[in-house]
């Protein structure tokens, strides 16, 4: 069988170059076609972390890293032993990818630069045989004698003994179609990782202004997010917001992306140690302008217009900052409401929540409990992570596991 072994990898994303080239690893005699419907191979990983390609997470323990996945948790903790981000790291490094580490855990190839990885993707795909196309997607695969026949947008068809299923997330039902017709159920798609909409101009005119620290909460829900925050044309972004987003994606979605939000500036303080430092500028710097004397790590910019915000004129000295003043400005500091009115997806990290259903795979092969002969990768199945590297390990993981799983049949 392994000499004749035919496999069909649908879609040329992240999830599904790791899976062909795993499966091409596992089997060196399998003629492994991959075919994509766009005009270029890997085009996420082109654009994604800014063009640099937030390869993975320093989470190194499993159990940590699926804490990392609004949906998707519990299924990933035994494909993350078996192919952790470790192991990632040392994929990509034995084949001469350099890797750094950044602050805030998220790790990217040294050059700073997607077209690094792309690279050697190809390189390895093109290393092990696999037969790569684009403009050429799969539009339909029904099952034949002993295999599969894959019919393509070009009008040709292709015999398979096995399929991989890696066309990326499920933004619209339509594109979980191929599944849906081999029998699997689509979980609703919506998208996930998305900024806010504040229609206030105060805030609007802060574009470009980020705090380190900043704790999201939608209002009326259990949802709340602490994090880095983005001041944006639109609204808010950064990654408390996307974190927000992700975690709530369905609850927003079904409000419609209307909903309130309220921010507290300085989460590393509390409301009364808060008042104590007002409290201290009172005594200390009487003479003050109080839209002058931020408090960290507040911007200049960003402490005037909360000043603003919380209706203390410009001119107010902190000698006459009255105590229902100082009462009003604590509020506004540490949990300011916002009308939110809409959403706007983030190009770079494009997620859906949604897919096929998981109970309806084995996450030991990754092939379908329902039609034997067919596997899945990547956003196609009901998983997501939040920013930061998550969902590219996800592919890696579950790809890799995948192919090996093909190769090894």
């Amino acid at each position: 069988m392994g000499e004749t072994l035919s496999v069909v990898v649908a879609g040329g994303g992240a999830a599904g170059f790791f899976g062909a080239i795993a499966c091409a690893e596992a089997n060196p005699r399998a003629r492994v076609l991959l075919f994509e419907k766009g005009p270029q191979f890997l085009s996420k990983v082109r654009i994604s972390g800014g063009g640099r390609c937030n390869v993975t997470h320093r989470a190194f323990d499993a159990r940590e890293f699926t804490t990392r996945y609004p949906r998707g948790e519990h299924a990933l903790i035994s494909p993350l032993h078996r192919f952790s981000a470790a192991d990632t790291i040392k994929w990509f490094e034995s084949r001469g990818v350099a890797l750094k580490t950044e602050s805030d855990g998220r790790i990217f190839p040294i050059t700073d630069s997607s077209q690094t990885v792309i690279d050697c993707l190809l390189r390895e795909a093109r290393q092990s045989n696999i037969e790569l196309r684009t403009n050429c997607g799969v539009q339909t695969v029904s099952r034949a004698d002993n295999g599969f026949d894959v019919a393509l947008t070009t009008g040709e068809h292709v015999k398979a003994d096995r399929v991989l299923l890696a066309t990326g997330g499920c933004r619209t039902a339509a594109l979980g179609a191929i599944a849906a017709s081999l029998g699997h159920t689509i979980e609703p798609p919506v998208p996930s990782l998305f900024t806010f909409h504040i229609d206030v101009p105060w805030l609007r005119e802060l574009a470009g202004v980020s705090v380190p620290d900043v704790e999201a909460r939608v209002t009326d829900s259990k949802l709340r997010e602490r994090g880095p925050l983005l001041i944006t044309h639109w609204g808010l972004s950064g990654p408390a917001i996307l974190k927000l987003s992700a975690w709530g994606a369905r609850e927003l979605h079904a409000r419609d992306y209307k909903f309130g939000l309220d921010v507290n500036w300085l989460p590393q303080l509390s409301a009364e140690e808060l008042r104590d430092e007002l409290k201290r500028r009172v005594d200390d710097h009487r003479a003050k302008l109080v839209v002058n004397a931020p408090v960290a790590p507040l911007t200049a910019r960003l402490w005037n217009a909360l000043v603003l915000a919380a209706g203390i004129p410009e001119s107010t000295r902190w000698a006459g900052l009255s105590k229902a003043a100082q009462h009003d400005l604590v509020a506004h500091l540490t949990a300011a409401s916002f009308d939110v009115s809409g959403k706007s997806l983030n190009k770079d990290e494009f997620v859906t929540c949604g897919g096929v259903r998981l109970s309806e795979v084995d996450f030991k092969t990754m092939q379908s409990k329902i039609c034997p002969g067919l596997f899945f990768a990547g956003e196609l199945l009901d998983i997501d992570g939040i920013t930061g590297g998550f969902n590219f390990q996800a592919a890696w993981t579950i790809g890799w596991i995948a192919g090996r799983s093909i190769g090894a049949i």
